[in-house]
């Protein structure tokens, strides 16, 4: 019966671990500026660097439906794909953009073994957080 037991804990704590090790590892975001628009009374620009270390990627998510967004690949590369639009990989020096309530569906460092860094420049109404939402599976 013990005998039982623990192989069962033990088979449980493997199937959780493997469960873990299927999810790509999180990427670290951070607000690097932080400004009104003075012209645009309501609007901010918020400038946010994302990274990612070597396989890591972000769910599927939104950012607030007033958000117009423009990024550009600082380091490594990025796997993206938009809702309606192919999913395409971004070197250093390119660019892309999300339309206010886009769905990001794909958000991943497109190297194994390299980082990926990237700036992005949100537009949007100042009063509006969280800027990243994920979507419900």
């Amino acid at each position: 019966m013990v005998t039982r037991i623990l192989f069962a804990a033990v088979f449980a704590a493997l199937s959780i671990s493997a469960a873990s090790a299927a999810e790509p590892p999180p990427g670290k975001v951070s607000v690097v500026f932080d400004r009104p628009i003075p012209n645009l009374p309501g609007k901010s620009m918020k400038g946010v660097v994302v990274e990612y270390g070597p396989g890591a990627a972000s769910p599927a998510h939104t950012h607030p439906k007033t958000a117009f967004i423009y990024a550009t690949v600082l380091e490594g590369s990025f796997r993206i794909k938009i809702k309606g639009h192919p999913e395409k990989v971004y070197h250093v020096g390119e660019n892309f953009v999300e339309e206010p309530g886009s769905v990001h569906e794909v958000s991943a460092n497109a190297s194994d073994t390299e980082p990926a860094r990237l700036l992005a420049v949100f537009v949007l109404d100042t009063d509006k957080t969280p800027l990243v939402t994920p979507l419900k599976k």
